[in-house]
């Protein structure tokens, strides 16, 4: 331990420096390292900065495993509008893109394309040109195909310290979903479907052979029926009348 690092403020200033020049989030081991300081003391340093730039425009975040400094939240608009084009927003399909390799990664175009049920080229260049995702390596199937997944500015852009914090997505595969079909349909479990199939198709074959002895049954009484006749009268010839 140096006291003297912590009292003078000399161990202070240059994590403030090294937090200010970094392009990545400094882990607590790195900051000891470049600082010559015990880990115990940056924690100690880091705990005074935050403290001290908790109501500035600049502010300590832990992010990503590590800390750096970002914008205040209260400053985001301004920022927002210095560094930004016009257009950044992320479109809905890159929302459901970059959803799909944060809880799935890493995972390929094709995956997300089968999910999603569309085309992902340009919204995987977009996602990869804006570093939200990046290439890692290639799956061992058949061609190839490149692996992505999400990146340390993820992370940061979402407010995330790891992957650990997204949102917990509970999906029961067993549960039937229900869709808007023009013809009736019954919803059964996946592992009761083959019997129920059987017993609609065996109650179909019921129905369909009442429905033909029931109209057998009806020809053969409509031919058993007596058919009425009614016999033609002879015709008789005028009798002649008396002159």
């Amino acid at each position: 331990m140096q006291p003297e690092l912590l009292e003078t403020g000399h161990l202070q200033r240059n994590i403030e420096a090294l937090l200010f020049v970094a392009s990545e989030a400094l882990s607590i081991k790195e900051l000891a390292k470049l600082t010559g300081a015990e880990q115990s003391e940056v924690t100690v340093a880091l705990q005074r900065i935050d403290e001290e730039f908790a109501h500035r425009g600049i502010v300590l975040r832990e992010i990503a495993g590590g800390y750096r400094f970002a914008s205040a939240s209260a400053a985001r608009e301004a920022v927002e509008g210095y560094l930004l084009p016009p257009k950044s927003n992320l479109s809905p399909a890159a929302l459901e893109s970059l959803a799909i390799v944060a809880y799935m990664q890493p995972v390929t175009k094709g995956e997300i394309e089968g999910i999603r049920g569309v085309s992902a080229d340009s919204v995987i260049a977009t996602l990869v040109d804006r570093r939200f995702l990046t290439e890692s390596g290639r799956k061992d199937v058949p061609g190839r195909p490149i692996l992505y997944k999400t990146t340390p500015e993820f992370l940061e852009a979402f407010g995330l310290r790891s992957l650990e914090e997204l949102p917990a997505v509970d999906i029961d595969a067993a549960t039937p979903v229900e869709l808007a079909l023009p013809i009736a349909t019954l919803l059964v479990p996946h592992d009761e479907a083959p019997a129920r199939r059987d017993e609609a198709t065996s109650a179909a074959a019921d129905a369909v052979q009442e429905s033909e002895t029931t109209e057998s049954e009806t020809d053969e009484t409509n031919s058993r029926a007596p058919v009425e006749t009614t016999a033609a009268e002879p015709e008789t010839e005028p009798t002649p009348s008396a002159v």
